[in-house]
């Protein structure tokens, strides 16, 4: 549509234009109902039918094996931090969080409120560019569980080889990678993520845990914040955020008619390439900051020559039509979200633009 940009916000981010376009047409009566889905009961076969199919639909787009369940959550990644250490900590237990950027720092912060948790490996004294190697971790084999971030938002980082963490349960905030590539979930117990990146609108949560860990979750915390409420309850134990659940279904739908993750993971790494080749390719005026084998196909970070120069290519690019694109308030610099929604054709536009301000301003 003409009057769109290119969105490279880090979230709540861009979304497919078919599924905003089917959401459109959709909400004054979905279905011959006569109501707008953020009408409908919840308790409705209406509503019920749009929740199992996102949940059917992210298990056959993801990969996720029988032994595991399914939640659609409220709360966010942030409520996470807080209802993993509390399900699964408690006297004299302990938990390992490998550190790579902001997030995984709010999520130890979280879990030292409620029991033992342990930095078994960090990346902040290099200013969070790179992702641990295994050889630098220091894991507990007795840890309850470790944790990790995927991707990094701010850091522009990412996990391309997962910690092997031996017979520990390995959880991982995955909010801004989900669904961005393939994964083994012989190496995971959880995996959770906010949907305002790669799924959905923000409002819904996906958790996905196995039964495994489930059942050793503890039962004397607060019904809400038990996952064993929301295994039993199907997600429904209170009003589930129909309407974001809604869009997600539209998403997944829209990564399956895109090819599936086969097809979305080849399209991330096309994007990735053309960037970082782009931010290479001019050395003397584009730095990335991230190290080569930590580098993120979700965010790319990178830095012009001056603070003035980057505040001139935010105005130009703005005016271009690329939004979204200045680095996180703490690190500054520029930031490129390529989320699965954003097409090649938005990198390729993107490269073009940074290829001649390069050229009139280096």
């Amino acid at each position: 549509m003409a009057d769109r940009i290119w969105n490279f916000n880090p979230g709540p981010a861009t979304l497919p234009l078919p599924v905003l376009q089917k959401a459109k047409e959709e909400i004054p009566n979905y279905a011959g109902t006569g109501m707008a889905v953020m009408e409908l009961s919840h308790r409705s076969k209406e509503y019920a039918a749009i929740h199992a199919e996102a949940k059917n639909l992210l298990v056959d787009l993801f990969g996720i094996p029988e032994n595991f369940k399914v939640l659609l959550l409220q709360g966010g990644s942030s409520l996470q931090f807080a209802m993993i250490p509390m399900n699964l900590l408690g006297e004299g237990k302990s938990s390992d969080y490998i550190i790579t950027g902001s997030w995984s720092k709010k999520a130890i912060k979280e879990a030292k409120i409620l029991g033992s948790a342990k930095v078994a490996g960090s990346s902040e004294e290099a200013k969070f560019n790179k992702i641990p190697k295994q050889n630098e971790l220091t894991l507990d084999p007795n840890a309850v569980y470790v944790h990790i971030t995927s991707n990094n938002t701010i850091a522009g980082t990412q996990w391309h080889t997962f910690p092997d963490t031996g017979n520990v349960p390995l959880v991982a905030d995955m909010c801004s990678d989900i669904l961005s590539r393939k994964v083994d979930f012989s190496k995971f117990d959880l995996i959770y993520a906010s949907a305002q990146k790669n799924l959905g609108p923000a409002g819904v949560t996906v958790a996905i845990i196995s039964d495994e860990l489930a059942a050793k979750c503890r039962n004397d915390i607060p019904t809400l914040l038990k996952y064993a409420t929301h295994i039993e309850k199907d997600s429904t134990f209170n009003t589930p955020p129909t309407y974001s659940i809604y869009i997600v279904k539209l998403v997944l739908e829209w990564i399956k008619e895109s090819g599936g993750l086969e097809g979305i993971e080849k399209t991330n790494q096309a994007k990735g390439k053309l960037l970082y080749e782009t931010i290479d390719g001019h050395k003397e005026f584009y730095r990335g900051t991230v190290e080569h084998d930590s580098r993120s196909l979700m965010n790319a970070t990178f830095r012009l020559p001056t603070e003035d120069l980057e505040a001139k290519f935010l105005s130009e690019a703005a005016s271009a039509g690329f939004g979204g694109l200045k680095g996180h308030r703490s690190v500054g610099g520029i930031r490129v979200s390529m989320y699965n929604a954003m097409p090649l054709k938005g990198i390729q536009e993107l490269t073009d633009f940074m290829k001649e301000f390069a050229k009139k301003n280096g």
